[in-house]
């Protein structure tokens, strides 16, 4: 058990020091606009929620195993949250009912129903593809696109999206709510890191 204690520590080390050096790099280069992530985890064949729009399925292979923590080291890099409504929802009634969990993010929800404000949420009826312009306009770090799929498709069909950071989880649902959708065109990216921890294979791909 202490051995598998170390080997994650070493683990989530490694990917410290890797967004660590990426960023080194980019500033380095002098290519520090703020990027747009879609950092998102689905099942081996794509979807990001089953049929009832269930996620107790991201998980790794085994039980026993700690799951690196790979969002501690995103989260460095971001300041801002883009969600649609059915993610919201999901989050403040399912997943952390107590509290909200991103509140040390400027978060942006997506939806024409009426909620009540909060500190650094933000519940505008703005098109994604405007709201990230707005975005990038300004200064910040990086911008996360937390989610749903209707948003990625519209962020998707304007090549918006500069960075892929996904997940593959080892399950087959079969069904569910797809990731990917048509889009009118190729979107050509470049891999450049690839992890794998109890099953779970992240893939970090940006823009060519």
């Amino acid at each position: 058990m202490e051995d598998k204690s170390r080997l994650l520590t070493f683990i989530r080390m490694e990917f410290v020091l890797y967004y660590y050096m990426l960023y080194k790099i980019l500033k380095d280069r002098g290519d520090t606009m703020r990027k747009v992530v879609l950092f998102i985890a689905m099942s081996l064949d794509g979807y990001i929620a089953d049929k009832n729009g269930n996620v107790g399925w991201l998980t790794g292979q085994d039980n026993d195993v700690e799951n690196d923590d790979s969002y501690a080291a995103f989260e460095r890099e971001i300041d801002t949250a883009i969600m649609g409504r059915n993610t919201y929802h999901q989050i403040v009634t399912e997943l952390s009912p107590e509290k909200w969990v991103y509140g040390n993010l400027q978060s942006y929800i997506i939806t024409h129903r009426k909620y009540p404000s909060a500190p650094n949420v933000n519940f505008i009826s703005t098109d994604p593809c405007t709201l990230v312009n707005e975005l990038k306009s300004k200064e910040g770090k990086d911008i996360w696109i937390c989610g749903g799929a209707d948003i990625v498709n519209q962020l998707m069909q304007k090549n918006i999206i500069d960075k892929y950071h996904i997940s593959i989880i080892p399950t087959i649902l079969g069904s569910g709510i797809p990731l990917f959708r048509t889009i009118e065109q190729e979107i050509k990216l470049r891999l450049i890191a690839a992890k794998s921890c109890n099953g779970i294979t992240e893939l970090l791909y940006e823009k060519r």
